[in-house]
């Protein structure tokens, strides 16, 4: 059977969706809580795919989180040598970093359900099925674009919202994991950062979710069995 690892950063941003898929694929699911666990690129490097989760953490504060670099030194080993890598959100943060590139504030925050416009390269990837829909933004950061990745979506506010790198690496800036039964852990545990976000309040999340969250699902969960297969494959 093969495995998965997943690096967990905050314990309510789990697979979600991602898992079912994976599930549904006879893939074993791993996690590894960030901070408590160890992240050594060896063993990281030793599983099926890796998947980096997102977080509420920056990945330019290795100096007050240490195990970043242990993380950020793990998913270069797997991209380097072209080992099946997903990251989302911070995951795709790290995977951009891992690869050399600069990751920083945008200057805005990106919270609550919008969509985002497909690249020509975006309209080709699994991701062709976003088209029209809105997804879960929960982002402060942005990162500069690798040299070898294929620029698959953007929005007006964040240019670089998700790429690939051949068919074993992808990045989503966005969350299409997320399980909209289960969101309410994330309106409590991100409380303050909600709170400190004009314009957005846990009221009007419940209600996009409501109004975005049932097509989304069908589209993430096509897109994750999708991109497996095609690692299978």
């Amino acid at each position: 059977m093969k495995t998965a690892i997943a690096i967990r950063h905050v314990h309510f941003e789990d697979l979600g969706l991602l898992g079912e898929a994976l599930a549904g694929a006879g893939v074993r699911v791993e996690y590894r809580e960030a901070g408590l666990d160890q992240l050594a690129a060896r063993e990281l490097g030793a599983a099926d795919l890796l998947v980096v989760l997102g977080g509420p953490i920056g990945v330019y504060e290795d100096d007050v989180y240490p195990f970043l670099s242990d993380e950020i030194e793990a998913v270069r080993f797997r991209l380097e040598h072209r080992l099946p890598t997903l990251g989302i959100c911070l995951g795709a943060q790290i995977m951009a970093r891992a690869l050399g590139k600069r990751v920083y504030p945008s200057g805005t925050k990106e919270l609550g359900w919008a969509p985002v416009t497909l690249t020509e390269a975006g309209r080709r990837s699994v991701l062709a099925r976003l088209e029209g829909l809105s997804v879960l933004h929960w982002h402060g950061d942005t990162f500069d674009l690798p040299d070898e990745a294929r620029h698959l979506a953007r929005t007006d506010a964040v240019a670089n919202q998700a790429f690939a790198i051949g068919d074993h690496a992808l990045a989503l800036q966005f969350h299409l994991e997320a399980q909209a039964a289960r969101l309410e852990r994330w309106y409590i545990g991100h409380a303050g950062e909600i709170a400190a976000t004009p314009g957005i309040d846990v009221p009007e999340l419940r209600r996009q979710a409501a109004r975005h969250a049932p097509l989304l699902t069908v589209a993430a969960r096509r897109i994750f069995a999708d991109w497996l297969g095609a690692l299978s494959g």
